[in-house]
């Protein structure tokens, strides 16, 4: 890839790919295992945070792996920057579900 941006040299498009789909599926497969559990029966309602919390996740994923892997990918800097995209994962998450269960009016 033949790029004149500096942030985004050493970006492989197939990792990046995983890891945003690796960061949707643990938000993801979360809410499906409670949903079976502890619902009945789908309502119309639960799609709204089965879509924007996995999104949250993706764009998670992706951070971790810019932050991890290309923009820190060797050194004592690389620990920091493990940790603190975990918590931004993490936060990211939380913000979409809060943002999601707001749009369906149970965020009280």
């Amino acid at each position: 890839m033949d790029t004149k941006i500096k942030l985004l040299k050493g970006i492989q498009a197939k990792s990046a790919i995983i890891a945003g789909l690796i960061g949707a599926s643990i938000p993801f497969s979360w809410l499906m295992f409670l949903i079976l559990v502890k619902s009945s029966e789908f309502e119309n309602w639960m799609f709204v945070p089965l879509t924007f919390i996995p999104l949250g996740g993706v764009f998670g994923g992706l951070f971790f792996y810019l932050m991890g892997f290309v923009w820190f990918p060797f050194g004592p800097r690389k620990l920091g920057a493990i940790i603190f995209s975990t918590l931004f994962y993490f936060i990211g998450i939380w913000l979409s579900a809060v943002f999601s269960f707001s749009l369906v009016g149970l965020w009280d």
